[in-house]
């Protein structure tokens, strides 16, 4: 298994003022899903931030996403560690197979991979 990128979420109730801010740094909007908003550097891609308000079809919302080349070996991993999965692993309309776990510091950590 292997980490592609690592994203920060961050929670916002004004997701365009934050917009508006990280097109000042020089990101640009890469998803939009209403929801959640993903913006990227155009010259290192994976170089990215989300805004989100709150996730749609979690529980909760995670601190980060982090995605990976194989999806169902990291949920094994983390189930079988023990880890607190607190969202169950799924497929996602809008591209994704995803999972939470809770990392031991409280952190909810959004596993994913593109299918």
């Amino acid at each position: 298994m292997a980490v592609r990128r690592v994203v920060p979420v961050l929670r916002t109730d004004a997701a365009q003022r934050n917009r508006e801010f990280y097109d000042l740094l020089g990101f640009e909007e890469v998803m939009d899903l209403g929801w959640i908003t993903t913006l990227a550097s155009p010259s290192t891609p994976a170089a990215q931030v989300s805004l989100m308000t709150a996730d749609r079809t979690a529980p909760v919302t995670p601190d980060m996403s982090v995605e990976v080349d194989d999806v169902d070996a990291a949920y094994a991993v983390m189930r079988d560690s023990g880890a607190e999965i607190v969202h169950p692993l799924q497929d996602e309309e809008w591209g994704v197979r995803r999972f939470f776990v809770r990392d031991p510091d409280g952190r909810v950590i959004n596993v994913l991979s593109h299918r």
